[in-house]
């Protein structure tokens, strides 16, 4: 992986963190790579927020990977903290190399380091490579999602 840094995304890394939002089927249907001003807002509100953890992977300067890593206190299971892995990309360039596996790391260490006793994601039911990814690394489809548009 060479020399690899995750770290807290910054408001200049945002153009390249939507391009990887854009590349995919689904990605292309509902994001605008071409309209910064509502990823600027968003980064604004996250960067603010301190249970919001927008980070991105970096070699040689480069952005090759990002998530989002949201930490949720609640009252269920005894007042546990979970916390919710979302966004995962990775470059083109760069996937099957292992990013993938090395950020979902970083969030669950960092899951651990703020307390949490769960962590969890959602997957799009067509992203069947996804799947098989997350249930590699342990990961289990125990639930069904819904979700309602507004």
């Amino acid at each position: 992986m060479g020399d690899l840094e995750i770290r807290a995304a910054e408001v200049e890394d945002v153009p390249a963190i939507v391009a990887m939002l854009a590349d995919d089927p689904l990605g292309a249907q509902r994001e605008s790579p071409d309209d910064l001003a509502p990823y600027l807002a968003a980064h604004a509100r996250l960067a603010a927020d301190p249970n919001q953890h927008l980070v991105v992977a970096v070699r040689e300067g480069r952005v090759i990977g990002t998530l989002q890593l949201t930490v949720v206190p609640g009252l269920s299971r005894k007042g546990a903290v979970r916390s919710i892995i979302e966004a995962v990309r990775i470059h083109a360039d760069e996937r099957g190399g292992g990013l993938g596996t090395r950020l979902i790391a970083w969030a669950v260490d960092e899951s651990r380091r703020q307390g949490c006793q769960l962590v969890q994601l959602t997957s799009d039911a067509t992203r069947t490579d996804a799947h098989r990814f997350y249930e590699r690394l342990g990961f289990s489809a125990s639930h069904v999602g819904f979700k309602l548009q507004l």
